[in-house]
């Protein structure tokens, strides 16, 4: 996009919007993201990271309007304790040990607050060197969101359901303190487009693990951000099942700061008809013996397109680093596309990297055997997809969740 149409692209999207009222730490924040927005523009065609996905739907200043229903509750029988975010607010669960839970406007309105050294500061640092626009967006211009702070080991999942509204921007901050672990579950069935964004600082010894499902829902249009750091001996997991959407956006970017600390970011998705998915993620080794993991795994047809964008960065004195990275793609059709862009820069000569990526499609032997048999081809089709995404559903540490993912896929194969 040339820089005057970038301008303006920019210049209309901003006039529909209203930086949110409120005084102190938390319009700082948003002043400064709306200052970094204006300094590099919202992302076209031409940036390098959006080369593969046009962002025009994200950036346009007005979607059309949509109030969907709540839609099925994917955890559903899933033992949570529950957030529900809609039209009508913010509806907490009581009271959680080890586990402070607010809302960014209340946080906001103190004078001080933890939130105040996270919210932003995250986003800022993974904006650097690649331009994050959107996330800039997020944090100047988000109605609300969470802040939870972990305090000790958390023994139930947390469920963030959001449902509702035509164009809702959310922005949640966590911070896992020392010797912490939280499970946070997301889901809902939100309007035309979302924008949103999670910042978590995982502190020594902590364990943060993340778990999202999207959709199966066709027509919205969505741009997720994900910004980790992680200190010494920390964990972080996050993994995401996604089904349709007719654009879906998700970017993480996880800094791995203090040694023998562990990342892990997977997905697997579904593409069926017009819909574009796109995967981008960025890990930053900054500290010695660490390890990363990015499993990505996509099955399309009937002209879908899938995206990977996937890069390890290996800093100089970050020893002894083990960074992995897998994307593939299952093409049920000939219409179907995968477009990957896997990438490694590496500062350290004591390190074992790795990545690749595979575009496929149905093993024609494996379906022979089946249906020698005597296995319906559909059946056997769909018992190969499913084998396909195991990989990075395995991805998932706790069992019974890793279970309760596997039903789903089943269950939304079965209906397509």
């Amino acid at each position: 996009m040339p820089a005057e149409r970038k301008t303006a692209v920019t210049d209309e999207r901003l006039a529909a919007l209203t930086l949110p009222a409120g005084d102190g730490w938390l319009r700082a924040g948003r002043e400064d993201a709306l200052g970094r927005l204006r300094a590099v523009g919202l992302p076209g065609r031409r940036d390098e990271y959006w080369r593969y996905t046009n962002p025009a739907k994200l950036v346009q200043a007005d979607p059309e309007p949509s109030q969907p229903d709540a839609g099925e509750d994917p955890f559903a029988g899933v033992d949570a304790d529950v957030i529900t975010i809609d039209g009508d607010g913010i509806t907490m669960p009581g009271t959680i040990e080890g586990l402070d839970v607010t809302t960014l406007s209340d946080a906001g309105g103190a004078d001080i607050h933890w939130a105040k050294d996270l919210y932003g500061t995250l986003e800022a640092a993974g904006s650097r060197p690649v331009s994050r626009p959107l996330a800039m967006l997020n944090t100047a211009f988000a109605t609300d969101g969470l802040v939870i702070r972990v305090t000790g080991k958390v023994a139930r999942p947390l469920h963030i359901r959001t449902t509702g509204g035509t164009d809702p921007i959310l922005h949640h901050v966590v911070k896992v303190e020392a010797g912490g672990a939280l499970t946070i579950l997301e889901s809902g069935n939100v309007g035309a487009r979302y924008n949103t964004a999670l910042e978590v600082d995982v502190a020594d010894g902590a364990a943060f693990h993340h778990l999202r499902v999207q959709g199966p829902d066709g027509g919205m249009h969505a741009n997720t951000h994900i910004f980790a750091r992680l200190g010494s001996e920390a964990t972080f997991r996050s993994f995401t099942l996604s089904a349709n959407g007719q654009l879906t956006r998700n970017e993480a970017t996880i800094d791995l700061t203090g040694d023998d600390a562990s990342a892990t970011i997977g997905g697997a998705a579904f593409g069926d008809g017009d819909v574009h998915h796109d995967d981008t993620v960025f890990v930053t080794h900054d500290a010695v013996n660490c390890e990363s993991r990015q499993v990505f795994k996509k099955v399309l047809r009937n002209g879908a397109t899938g995206v990977f964008q996937g890069k390890i960065l290996v800093k100089e004195g970050a020893q002894k680093t083990d960074g992995y990275q897998i994307s593939q793609a299952l093409l049920l059709d000939d219409d179907a596309q995968f477009l990957a862009k896997p990438e490694l820069e590496i500062y350290a000569d004591d390190v074992a990297c790795s990545h690749g990526s595979t575009t496929g499609a149905i093993d024609e032997t494996a379906l022979f055997y089946l249906r020698s048999r005597g296995v319906p081809k559909r059946v056997a089709t769909d018992m190969l997809v499913l084998s396909f995404l195991a990989e990075a559903v395995e991805e998932i540490e706790n069992e019974d969740l890793r279970a309760h993912v596997g039903d789903l896929l089943t269950d939304w194969q079965a209906r397509a």
